[in-house]
């Protein structure tokens, strides 16, 4: 149960005084439901308002606080135009201009022959120093409220700066100091004050530096959400590891049958992959491990030489139909060759074929199911599930690979992931797997020669493309939207199917993902047959779709694809013996991260590079293009500026659970409370339960 001390910062906002039904969803949509997300919604900039001056020293565009008097209110003939205030001071005169100002308001906070404290940007204009809506008026007893540095905080287009520091300084009434949970060694070392201090610090910045990620409060508040994140994960993998696995071993001949229908050898990174998956299967504790590799180097295969030997039900698990059937059509016949049934279940199969799929799985006839989230569903029942594989787990969540986990008893889990993951994100998302990685690529493949084109030159890359054509190549064209927008001037796929059609005829396709899954299907085995020679698809081809024969690939718009996604789309060419090329065609100006970004995709094919680099280009909330639901979000930890705290919280951690594995102290009854401030509460559970 959460602690006591707690359940003011879990309240709804709409609790805090001034938030109404019409605020409320507004800061849900910016910083979340409850008063501590508000907490963790911390400023990006400030306002330095405590320079003053005298009017005359004002200079234009100068953000200025002024002590002046109220001499004149001049109201406007009509609305539209603006309501002035004359002021003074020894020095000069100020106006106050106003827009749909109301009368009475502003003769209530700027009486005639009063002094006030106005702080804004001023502007000269018309032989006049003026102040348009001046951000703060004061009376002068109180210009200790303004002469401060005043902090930014982010926003969307229906809250304002004002409102929302005025909500988040609510939140701030509701925080108490608690119990510390950090070593003190550690406290000292790095200066840490106490975690309330520190928010409270975070949330007025004293000097333009304390807004660095790498100030003291701030460094403070990264490493509390990281060490709460490694904690959580070190408690699941513990709570994981508690039940008993079920030791799986064969004599090695199904896989064997395998092997000897493959058209190649394995790597070597595919043999010591294998290895460890098999020594984990082996073992009697349940095997939790991330097989990691690039596109095109061979994790299905090994998922299937790890699976056909347990002698009981594997599944595997990928998160878009077309993906499934990839996998099928790798798999099967490999499977068959070693007389082992495979079936395939996603969202598709309906009624009859349904139900004897179902059938199949609950008997055990079925050894290896391939399938989508539906595999999860709860009519589902496996008769003795050992082994579940999830592809791509950053597309489905921790949650979901814990159910599909719950299908049998002490499943083994295997994930596999083609986007490469730079170590700062594989701890914080996959911390608590072992990790396998494929380092080369299959015997035989030709790296892939990558050029970049402005938009300009679409001309010259078509006549590129019937060239290409002649030889007997197929070809990707890749676009980022389905239809045009009057919003963005990109190539929709629709259109440009249309163009090409014009110049290349009837051996042009089009797939996206608004098609149904029978047509887009039947598009991509035209394409794989040689039907057609053209695929003009948005990013659903990003994943699994193999066509060794397509040697071309021309990604339109490039500049505004991560460069995760970028890497992914390359690797569905290049999977063949022939020579590949890439286009990446740009629409000019190129802005500098975009730049960059292109520049790394011409100068290296290596996944773990690119990663590294997205991660810094882009940072991690988005390093995959769009924020996914696997990986953790961050609200205060910078995982490139906070990299050394990351080590850290992972030994921390792993030294916290050798030492009091049941948070029994009085410092694991605090980082208890770290725990659920950071609403890490499933890793509580597996703790009771434990």
């Amino acid at each position: 149960m959460r602690p006591q001390v707690l359940y003011p910062l879990f309240k709804p906002v709409d609790t805090l005084k001034g938030v109404g039904p019409r605020l409320k969803p507004a800061l849900e949509r910016l910083a979340g439901e409850h008063v501590v997300d508000l907490l963790w919604h911390l400023p990006t900039g400030a306002v330095d308002r405590r320079h003053q001056c005298k009017v005359s020293e004002a200079g234009h565009g100068e953000l200025c606080t002024l002590t002046i008097r109220v001499m004149q209110h001049i109201k406007p003939p009509t609305r539209s135009r603006p309501y002035r205030v004359v002021c003074e001071d020894d020095t000069g005169t100020l106006v106050l201009t106003f827009f749909h100002a109301h009368a009475d308001y502003l003769l209530k906070t700027l009486p005639e022959g009063e002094l006030r404290v106005v702080s804004g940007t001023v502007e000269h204009y018309n032989n006049e120093i003026q102040m348009t809506h001046p951000d703060h008026v004061v009376e002068p007893d109180q210009i200790e409220q303004v002469l401060k540095l005043e902090p930014v905080y982010p926003l969307t287009h229906s809250v304002s700066q004002k409102v929302l520091t005025k909500a988040i300084h609510g939140a701030l009434t509701e925080t108490k100091p608690l119990a510390e949970w950090h070593d003190p060694s550690l406290m000292t070392k790095h200066g840490w004050g106490p975690w309330h201090d520190s928010l409270l610090s975070a949330h007025a910045p004293q000097e333009l530096s304390d807004i660095d990620p790498q100030s003291t409060a701030r460094e403070r508040l990264a490493y509390d959400e990281l060490l709460a994140n490694q904690l959580a994960l070190g408690l699941v993998r513990r709570g994981m590891r508690k039940a008993k696995g079920h030791p799986t071993q064969g004599d090695g001949s199904l896989r064997q049958k395998v092997l000897d229908a493959l058209p190649f050898a394995l790597t070597g990174s595919q043999s010591t992959a294998l290895e460890e998956i098999i020594t984990d299967m082996e073992s009697d504790l349940r095997m939790l491990r991330l097989l990691q590799g690039d596109v095109g180097s061979g994790k299905t295969v090994v998922a299937l030489l790890a699976a056909i030997e347990a002698g009981h039900q594997a599944v595997l698990m990928a998160p878009t139909e077309i993906l499934a059937r990839q996998h099928l059509n790798t798999i099967q016949p490999l499977a068959e060759a070693a007389g082992i049934e495979v079936t395939v279940l996603t969202g598709r199969e309906k009624g009859k074929n349904r139900a004897a799929i179902l059938e199949g799985l609950k008997s055990g006839d079925t050894k290896i199911a391939v399938g989508t989230h539906a595999l999860f569903q709860d009519d589902v029942d496996f008769a003795d599930l050992r082994m579940a594989v999830i592809d791509e787990q950053h597309r489905f969540g921790v949650h979901q690979r814990l159910e599909l986990a719950a299908k049998g008893s002490a499943v083994d889990v295997l994930v596999m992931t083609a986007t490469p993951i730079p170590r700062t994100l594989m701890l914080t998302a996959y911390g608590d797997m072992d990790v396998s990685r494929l380092l080369e690529k299959p015997a035989g493949r030709q790296p892939v020669d990558t050029r970049v084109f402005p938009s300009s030159k679409l001309g010259s890359i078509a006549e590129g493309v019937q060239r290409k054509l002649d030889e007997g190549a197929r070809v990707y064209w890749v676009c980022p939207l389905v239809e045009e927008s009057e919003k963005l001037d990109l190539a929709a796929a629709e259109d440009r199917f249309e163009d090409l059609k014009k110049m290349f005829g009837e051996r042009v396709g089009l797939v996206h993902g608004r098609m149904k899954g029978k047509d887009k299907d039947a598009v991509m085995a035209d394409f794989k047959s040689g039907k057609l020679d053209i695929l003009v698809a948005t990013t659903v081809i990003e994943v699994g779709v193999d066509v060794p024969e397509a040697t071309v690939m021309v990604i339109e718009h490039a500049e505004r694809f991560g460069l995760a996604q970028l890497h992914q789309l390359r690797g569905r060419i290049g999977r063949g013996s022939g020579a590949s090329s890439c286009l990446l065609v740009y629409q000019p100006p190129l802005g500098e991260v975009a730049e960059k970004r292109l520049k790394i995709m011409r100068e290296t094919e290596d996944g773990f590079v690119i990663a590294e680099e997205d991660l810094k280009l882009r940072g991690a909330g988005e390093l995959l293009g769009t924020r996914q639901s696997g990986l953790p979000e961050f609200r205060m930890a910078d995982l490139e500026a906070h990299q050394n705290l990351l080590t850290t919280a992972t030994n921390d951690a792993k030294l916290i659970l050798e030492t009091d594995p049941e948070l029994k102290t009085p410092r694991g009854e605090a980082l208890r409370t770290l725990l659920y401030l950071f609403e890490r509460d499933a890793a509580i559970k597996y703790l009771r339960s434990g």
